[in-house]
């Protein structure tokens, strides 16, 4: 992708780099960051701010506990920590005038179907609305996320939370100035890699642990997130959020750091994930006036239904075609089957009327749709 053509941009700030490497979470750095997403948000980007640094916040109140503390004495400190953070960058980005909201997420949240769904449309809404997610991980209920074992620190989840809400950009920040061909703080000799081919097996031979106690990831969970994100169609940058401006530079198209291209399209992507996973004999049929509204972007909605084929449930992939059963393109439904019979021809206000619940105006939303 041009790099002038970015518009949505998740940031990933590690623990390691919001406490500058130390025990507590550094003021200025924070500040520095949030200053950053919050001038690009005003410039029109789409900005997702994934946040490590809970247990650091926790930290920061209850100083006895060891960084190396036991899993169970990180959830506490997560506990504590998690209103903490949010509360800082609450108060932080409402003095440049941006609203922010908060999502904790596990491994077993983006898993599941209807989960993967739910979350989906809520970030996308959140950011249409000019609001900045601020997401992390919920250390509280996920044990193996506390110890490292599913996200890494965050960055994995980063990289998750960019494909799903089919991200221009992912910058996955740290103290690191990017990806080396080997540790920069045990080798003089080691250089730096600003461009890296993410299908390229030999580059992860170069990646490693984190040496860092506060931090869970390691150069080896970020070379795995940037594999993640650019087989979905999103570019990546592995740089040092201590370089001054850098988010802002990296949005436009400033070469810091490491750089891996996306190897795919979104549209590709998408496609090939529907096509994977679509409900076979699952279609539904529309009329002229809703073939019409998709050719102009718009989302499928239930005045513009003719007939429901086959039984599936809502969040699976289905077949949309017009009047004739031609196919048309292929979505993740807001509704299964049974529902949408019963709301065939009906206005989208009038959707809780009939069912006597509500998942959306639209049967398909068009964030979730590809037209073949």
């Amino acid at each position: 992708m041009s790099e002038s053509s970015y518009k949505r941009i998740v940031v990933k700030a590690g623990t390691s780099l919001l406490t500058d490497g130390g025990d507590f979470l550094d003021s200025n750095i924070i500040h520095s960051l949030v200053s950053q997403i919050s001038e690009l948000q005003s410039l029109g980007y789409q900005m997702v701010y994934v946040s490590s640094g809970a247990v650091a916040a926790g930290k920061n109140v209850l100083k006895s506990f060891s960084i190396d503390s036991k899993d169970s004495e990180k959830q506490v400190l997560a506990a504590i920590g998690q209103g903490n953070l949010i509360h800082i960058y609450e108060k932080l980005f409402l003095d440049f005038s941006v609203p922010t909201a908060q999502a904790l997420l596990s491994n077993r949240d983006v898993e599941d179907r209807l989960g993967y769904l739910n979350i989906r449309n809520t970030l996308l809404s959140l950011i249409d609305h000019g609001v900045v997610p601020i997401v992390n991980e919920n250390d509280v209920v996920a044990i193996d996320e506390l110890s490292g074992e599913v996200f890494g620190d965050n960055d994995h989840l980063s990289a998750l939370v960019a494909n799903m809400l089919d991200a221009d950009l992912l910058i996955i920040l740290g103290r690191v100035d990017g990806m080396y061909d080997k540790d920069p703080n045990i080798f003089a000799d080691a250089k730096l890699i600003s461009f890296v081919d993410s299908s390229d097996q030999t580059l992860e031979s170069y990646a490693g642990p984190s040496s860092d106690l506060m931090g869970r990831g390691g150069m080896i969970t970020k070379f795995g997130a940037a594999k993640l994100a650019t087989s979905s169609g999103v570019d990546v940058v592995i740089a040092s959020g201590l370089v001054d401006s850098v988010i802002k530079k990296l949005s436009q198209g400033e070469r810091i750091g490491s750089f891996f291209p996306s190897s795919v399209s979104h549209l590709e992507s998408k496609k090939r994930w529907m096509l994977s996973n679509f409900v076979k004999e699952a279609k539904i049929f529309i009329d002229d006036g809703a073939l019409k509204a998709l050719k102009n972007k718009g989302s499928l909605l239930p005045v513009g239904l003719l007939d429901v084929r086959g039984d599936f449930t809502r969040g699976e992939v289905i077949s949309i075609t017009d009047s004739n059963g031609d196919l048309i393109g292929m979505g993740i439904t807001n509704y299964d089957s049974q529902d949408i019979k019963k709301i065939i021809k009906v206005k989208s206000e009038n959707i809780e009327k009939v069912l006597g619940y509500h998942f959306g105006n639209e049967v398909v939303h068009r964030n979730n749709m590809v037209l073949m």
